[in-house]
């Protein structure tokens, strides 16, 4: 018996790995969290596979857990977006340790790849932006380690990808000004790939003013920086003419 731990991606039933979708339909069990993950996705798991966690505990997880490792059936535990960020998989991994319980984990498309992707734009932009900073701010589920703050972050002149974190977007535009400028571009993203998906284009002069005429509650995606409005950039050398490697004639 295995626990397969598999990012849902975005929302879309097509974003999620063939791989996931795999495992969706093989495991005879299928823990997903109903309050973000989206419905399209539960299609691919067999009947009678689907518990719905986001009524459960931790404690009550690790039983459904135990429960299906004494009865020898595989797990598809379905998270949204990927697992490597903001999906509480650490804790549930290190509880599956101490059973010795096996797992495995399959990556999904993450947010902020999708947001990226709804927006047509690329995040890293010659000579414009080279760096993404994936963060979020202080909540109830748990506060922020010293010296990960958004000043700190808006410093650097990173590109944000600020998770989590709308409904404090007053907040998050008030710690940025100072470093990217009142005509910062920013976009809000809201449930990306999705029918319902919500797209606001601003600067941190105006977006707060945009959300305030159209809320938009829980997950979305906060991005923050120039790349996501230059057009006017220098072109990158991989793909230019006198650029010499090894698949254009070039040294090794």
């Amino acid at each position: 018996m295995t626990v397969h731990f598999i990012g849902a991606g975005p929302g879309a039933a097509d974003l999620i790995t063939v791989r996931g979708r795999d495992l969706l339909a093989r495991c005879p069990v299928c823990l997903y969290a109903g309050s973000i993950v989206s419905r399209d996705l539960l299609a691919y798991c067999p009947p009678g596979a689907l518990v719905d966690t986001a009524p459960l505990a931790l404690d009550e997880i690790e039983a459904e857990y135990v429960t299906a490792h004494e009865a020898g059936q595989d797990v598809a535990r379905l998270h949204s977006g990927d697992l490597s960020v903001f999906s509480a998989v650490a804790e549930q991994m290190r509880r599956l340790d101490a059973r010795a319980i096996p797992f495995t984990l399959t990556p999904g498309v993450p947010a902020f790849a999708a947001a990226a992707a709804v927006l047509q734009r690329e995040l890293t932009v010659p000579e414009v932006a080279q760096s993404v900073v994936l963060t979020r701010v202080a909540g109830r589920a748990s506060a922020m380690p010293a010296g990960e703050t958004l000043a700190a972050f808006g410093a650097t002149g990173a590109r944000l990808a600020i998770h989590l974190a709308v409904h404090a977007l007053d907040k998050v535009v008030g710690e940025l000004k100072p470093y990217y400028g009142a005509d910062c571009p920013v976009a809000v993203v809201a449930h990306a790939s999705q029918p319902q998906e919500r797209i606001l284009r601003g600067t941190l002069q105006d977006i707060c003013a945009q959300l305030a005429e159209g809320p938009i509650e829980r997950t979305a995606l906060i991005l923050v920086g120039p790349a996501l409005a230059t057009r006017d950039f220098r072109e990158s050398a991989l793909y230019d003419a006198d650029y010499r490697r090894r698949y254009r004639g070039g040294p090794v």
